[in-house]
């Protein structure tokens, strides 16, 4: 008898678990469905200010992104400036540090002006490209076309170079080379 009463036992506390969700659940749908009566009414005397201050809470959201716009504008020039005018500092020296070793060996008439030619081909090709990448519209018009001029100028050397041209047209190129690398070193460091 003693095994049926706990069985019993059981039924009854589990019918009476149920039935106290159910109450609860109840209590909740009863307790979350008042309606409350009245009517919706504007409060003349309060709307100005509220509008107002609705009005001086967006314009001052506008202006610090506006703000955080010009930050972030201004970081991405100054970053760009940075890495382009680097670029051209680095490998505008080895370019020309490779086409002076051209030169002397031209002049000395030696035997290493083919094995000269190539390097400085190719440090006046790899200064190009380099500076070419880092061109962009975040640049000041100055800059860009100054930059442009280098890289122009440094194409023009190696072509001479590998035409093997006369030493008039040659040194015309190298002038320009050297007075455009002038020019865009001098906006660099105005820009920073």
């Amino acid at each position: 008898m003693l095994i049926g009463g706990r069985r019993r036992g059981r039924r009854l506390q589990a019918v009476a678990r149920i039935l106290g969700a159910l109450a609860a659940a109840a209590m909740i749908i009863v307790g979350c469905t008042s309606v409350t009566s009245g009517n919706g009414q504007v409060d003349r005397e309060a709307a100005p200010v509220y509008r107002a201050s609705v009005s001086a809470s967006i314009e001052e959201s506008i202006a610090q992104s506006s703000a955080r716009e010009s930050k972030r504008q201004e970081s991405l020039t100054t970053a760009a400036i940075h890495t382009s005018c680097e670029d051209l500092s680095s490998s505008s020296v080895d370019a020309i540090n490779a086409v002076n070793a051209y030169v002397d060996a031209v002049n000395e008439n030696t035997a290493e002006v083919a094995a000269r030619a190539g390097p400085a081909v190719d440090s006046l090709n790899i200064s190009a490209d380099l500076v070419s990448t880092g061109i962009s519209d975040v640049l000041s018009p100055e800059l860009r076309d100054a930059l442009n001029a280098w890289v122009g100028a440094a194409r023009d050397v190696a072509g001479t170079i590998t035409r093997d041209a006369g030493p008039d047209e040659f040194n015309a190129a190298v002038t320009r080379l050297n007075d455009s690398r002038e020019v865009a070193l001098e906006l660099c460091d105005a820009s920073y």
